[in-house]
């Protein structure tokens, strides 16, 4: 368990404002060394306060590639697009600058647009700045859902692909989603978690407890490529 460090907040704002600063700052070091910068992020609600704040946080913003750790295949007018998250909070302000690049491809459906999402992800500098994930009551993150179709080939540590399409019962739409090895090809591996109930969930992931052990975000938690650090708040 020495791969995963905890950082606890009283409130959900502190804790974004502290993630947005850490980040910015592997961010800057990252254009200081290398020219450029490549951040995935995570959708859902969760992350909103923390992408408003690293919006606002100071660095040559040109220089960052933000791209998504998972998508649902909509195009950005839906509002459950995680592009449309990324857009409307975090490419605001100075992140304007930032290029994004969108896993959804336009194409009718996942299977039909996963090759050039594929490439898109191949093209992008590697490894990862920063990987920020997000994590959800069932015990997924990304698109890592239980029951997902592709599930144990996304999980495979020593698998090629970067990037597959994931259809599962509670995952609503199809979806698109990198897959855990392209997540640990990263510099930086953060999970951000609000709420007692999935603080509670992630302990039970970390001991292997009851169902949690065959939860899919306990390949992220056990691994041991890149340190995980939790952020966590009420």
């Amino acid at each position: 368990m020495s791969n995963v460090t905890t950082h606890s907040f009283t409130n959900c704002s502190a804790q974004a404002a502290a993630l947005a600063e850490r980040v910015a700052a592997q961010l800057r070091e990252a254009i200081a060394e290398r020219g450029t910068a490549v951040i995935a992020v995570s959708g859902g609600s969760t992350p909103k306060d923390f992408f408003a704040q690293l919006s606002k946080q100071a660095l040559d913003w040109a220089k960052v590639t933000v791209t998504l750790v998972d998508e649902r295949w909509v195009p950005d007018s839906d509002a459950r697009s995680n592009a449309k998250l990324v857009e409307t909070t975090l490419l605001q302000d100075a992140a304007r600058a930032a290029r994004f690049v969108p896993l959804y491809t336009g194409a009718a459906t996942p299977e039909a647009g996963l090759a050039e999402a594929e490439a898109r992800i191949a093209a992008l500098p590697a490894p990862f700045d920063v990987v920020v994930l997000g994590m959800g009551e069932d015990g997924h993150t990304a698109s890592f859902f239980p029951g997902g179709d592709r599930l144990a080939e996304a999980l495979d540590p020593q698998g090629k692909a970067k990037v597959l399409t994931m259809q599962a019962p509670d995952a609503g739409e199809p979806r698109i989603t990198l897959t855990l090895p392209a997540l640990l090809a990263t510099r930086a591996l953060y999970l951000l978690v609000s709420g007692e109930k999935k603080r509670d969930l992630l302990a039970d992931v970390r001991l292997g407890l009851a169902e949690a052990k065959n939860y899919p975000v306990r390949a992220v938690v056990q691994q041991d490529r890149v340190p995980l650090a939790v952020y966590w708040c009420p």
